[in-house]
């Protein structure tokens, strides 16, 4: 039988109510405005401002997410366990007091500035002493083995206990990075599993951090359940939702990489989500030149406005379509990937970080609305300024997409990284490279009007002038490298040799212009390396050698 006039208003006046409610507590829950300074593992921690909590509250930040060789699981004694773990008098031991001790200090700095402090771990994560002493070398990486169980409870145990300042665990078993953590050993097995180990971690984790204390989980989905839908909703499922468990996903599926899919798994399932968003992109210069990439995570990137409609493609339409699931924002200023390039100046990281923590708590404004007030407030800029500023910081993330990849990926994302560069991975297909070539060519294009609208904007001080202009240069003679490989490439490819002998010339020159550039700019950042390799199977520069 059809539902009667007066059902279908009583169910339309519910569902009504129903999202009225949802959106209410949504607004009525201040979100958590996070950042986190990604330190190159195994080198000196970054010298950054954004080390210092009075620093990122200034900026519209409520807390304070430390590195995993900040994190309190490098830091108790275990004694609570077993006084043999750590003992006193030994250089572990010694190691991991003296852990301890620097880590109190940076808590104790977060809580003078009233900022909620969290801290980044790997699990499983024990002491090397431990594991030989329990003789768990291949059983300690399995959640559900008995003598885990009890020790990763024992661990949360000490962590809040030795560190009653800590507000939350961030938790990560996409990796393990032991290379500042000499006396520690970490392992999962079957990280992507959601029966076997996502779904009995979290509920350990949950139990023991959210439940009986009070404070708060963010689990990480990277490298984890993030990119298989079917994955992401048997944990959503396997998991009650809690109000202190905030599952953490990156807006791009996999790592943060242009022309990468939005993430697929955002306002899907029953827990609230926090976004991860890097400011100094690793693959994309790491904030040696202009990238402005708050707006595309914000309002959706170009190449996802090729999306289905009924799919979300952007932060905005998250927050607007699923307000109860929203958690919040957290940035990583500074940090990701491996050694340089090294930034002098922290102007682009900084314009992506600011705009990223006023709008994740402001999500009724617009990202254009934050902009602008960045670069009045900020920048000190005025009238035409603030729109050429616009302008350039637009163009820059229209610029960085051709050039490394195409708004059609018809490149693999991983040819350029770090402070190296590897022959460039193309897909084949006449269609793909005439695609490609063309973007290449419009890369270049835009960032001629980049430096162009750097050098006619009145900034507000020489030493900012001289950044913008030479950060401008160097995605400008940067990307020219970029594009001669792209067409050597296609060239070597196709058998023409003598277009590969014209290539070879420009990318010499291209070489030399960009080399040349510190001469004159006294800012800018350390240069990517023709002898660069590491993470990078196939270095470019030795490729063209042996075409020369």
């Amino acid at each position: 039988m059809g539902m009667t006039t007066k059902k279908r208003s009583l169910l339309l006046f519910f569902s009504f109510f129903f999202a009225f409610a949802l959106r209410l507590l949504a607004q009525n829950s201040e979100p958590l405005i996070l950042d986190m300074v990604h330190h190159n593992p195994g080198e000196a921690p970054y010298k950054t401002k954004y080390n210092d909590p009075a620093v990122i509250k200034e900026m519209g930040y409520n807390g304070k997410v430390y590195f995993l060789f900040e994190s309190p699981a490098l830091a108790i004694n275990w004694e609570s366990v077993d006084k043999d773990i750590l003992p006193k008098g030994t250089e572990d031991r010694k190691w991991v007091d003296e852990k301890a001790a620097q880590i109190k200090k940076m808590h104790a700095a977060c809580k003078a500035e009233d900022m909620a402090i969290y801290a980044m771990s790997d699990l499983v994560l024990f002491p090397k002493r431990l594991i030989e002493k329990y003789k768990i070398e291949d059983t300690f990486g399995n959640p559900n083995d008995e003598l885990t169980k009890k020790l990763v409870r024992a661990q949360i145990n000490e962590m809040f206990e030795q560190f009653p300042d800590l507000d939350g665990l961030v938790v990560r078993i996409g990796e393990t990075y032991l290379h500042d953590a000499p006396y520690h050993k970490g392992a999962i097995d079957d990280k992507t599993n959601p029966e076997k180990t996502i779904i009995p971690l979290i509920n350990i984790l949950k139990e023991e951090i959210c439940e009986k204390r009070d404070k708060q989980l963010i689990f990480r989905t990277w490298g984890a359940f993030d990119t298989n839908m079917d994955d992401y909703l048997a944990v959503s499922e396997g998991v009650e939702p809690h109000k202190n468990l905030i599952i953490s996903i990156k807006h791009c599926e996999g790592d943060f990489h242009r022309a990468n899919n939005f993430s697929k798994v955002i306002g899907k399932g029953r827990h609230k989500q926090i976004i991860e968003v890097q400011s100094a992109r690793e693959y994309e210069g790491k904030g040696a030149y202009p990238n402005y990439i708050a707006n595309g995570v914000i309002n959706g990137f170009e190449e996802h406005a090729r999306m289905p409609e009924e799919q979300i493609n952007s932060i905005q339409e998250f927050v607007d379509t699923k307000p109860e699931l929203y958690a919040g924002v957290w940035t990583w200023s500074r940090g990701g990937g491996w050694e340089g390039p090294y930034i002098k100046d922290e102007l682009w990281c900084d314009l992506n970080s600011w705009v990223m923590a006023q709008w994740g708590q402001n999500t009724d404004k617009s990202e254009e609305f934050i902009f602008n007030r960045y670069a009045t407030e900020r920048l000190h800029l005025k009238d035409d300024d603030v729109t050429k500023f616009r302008k350039l910081c637009l163009l820059s993330a229209e610029a960085v997409v051709r050039g490394r990849n195409s708004t059609y990926r018809d490149m693999n994302p991983w040819w350029t990284r770090d402070q190296g560069i590897a022959w460039p991975m193309v897909v084949k297909g006449e269609l793909e490279q005439k695609r490609n070539l063309v973007q290449k060519d419009e890369s270049i294009a835009k960032w001629k009007q980049i430096v162009k609208l750097a050098k006619s904007i009145d900034w507000d001080s020489e030493e900012t002038k001289n950044h913008a202009i030479g950060s401008a240069e160097y995605g400008l003679k940067l990307y020219k490298i970029y594009r001669t490989l792209v067409y050597m490439k296609y060239a070597d490819d196709n058998g023409n040799t003598k277009d590969v002998k014209k290539w070879i010339k420009a990318y010499d020159k291209a070489w030399a212009d960009y080399n040349k550039l510190a001469e004159k700019y006294s800012t800018i950042a350390t240069l990517y390396t023709q002898d660069y390799k590491r993470h990078i199977a196939n270095n470019a520069d030795i490729k063209v050698n042996k075409l020369r």
